[in-house]
């Protein structure tokens, strides 16, 4: 089945220490013992195994922020989707613009990592998103859907595939598009998702980019918008939760 709405996953990206991070999502579980929607964290890969051991009783997703396309091998300092899985992750991120932009990862790796992702059972969280300049430059539905077609794995359907629109510029910025924008935007993604993915109208499709509390309603009311891909504002419980509730979740 497709997941339950509103979808709303933190990306806690490089912080966290273990003490703190079992007590967050430990505050998160107490909250959400039975969430109406989907609600999901992906700490750095150090904290994934102790995260998922405490919220194995719990309905909360727990994912990684990446993996290498590989299986195994002489990849020094990378992390496989079956190593994730071995310590009990249910999902991946991959194509995140951090990676993308910050270390060169290109379409085409961004999808073999997927692919490698749900060969293990992984729900993959794919980004998509432009760059300030190709946003100034009115290029940001050719860039969408070039990443799009480019980074899609194949054999993914609504039940193993979330696809997060996160535009760069907003990252971290506290800047996000218009109402009007994101609308665009997502009318495009379902489109482009509905031709090119089986059950495509379906996929979660969820936006990121400083997303918080006072907005999260907002934005998660437009057609189209499923949920959110958070990032700091997940570091913190209250607010976390209040994203998640915002969204309809309960």
């Amino acid at each position: 089945m497709p997941l339950a709405r509103p979808v709303v996953l933190g990306n806690w990206k490089m912080n966290g220490l273990k003490a703190d991070a079992l007590a967050l999502v430990g505050r998160l579980a107490a909250r959400a013992a039975h969430p109406s929607g989907t609600l999901g964290v992906f700490p750095p890969a150090t904290l994934v195994g102790p995260v998922a051991q405490r919220l194995s009783a719990s309905r909360i997703l727990v994912g990684g922020q990446d993996c290498h396309e590989a299986e195994s091998g002489a990849f020094t300092g990378s992390i496989s989707a079956a190593m994730l899985a071995d310590v009990g992750a249910k999902a991946v991120i991959v194509g995140h613009s951090e990676r993308r932009h910050g270390l060169g990862e290109d379409d085409a790796l961004v999808k073999a990592k997927a692919e490698a992702a749900l060969a293990q059972g992984l729900l993959v969280v794919l980004c998509i998103g432009e760059t300030e300049g190709e946003y100034l430059a009115g290029e940001r539905d050719a860039v969408l859907t070039r990443q799009l077609d480019g980074s899609l794995p194949d054999g993914g359907t609504a039940e193993n595939l979330v696809v997060a629109y996160e535009p760069v510029w907003a990252i971290g910025t506290g800047r996000t598009p218009s109402q009007e924008e994101i609308k665009e935007t997502h009318t495009l993604l379902r489109a482009l998702l509905v031709e090119r993915v089986a059950g495509g109208a379906d996929v979660a499709l969820l936006y990121g980019g400083s997303v918080k509390a006072e907005n999260a309603a907002d934005i998660m009311a437009m057609a189209d918008v499923d949920g959110a891909l958070v990032g700091g504002a997940s570091l913190d419980a209250d607010s976390f939760w209040s994203i998640y509730t915002a969204g309809g979740g309960a």
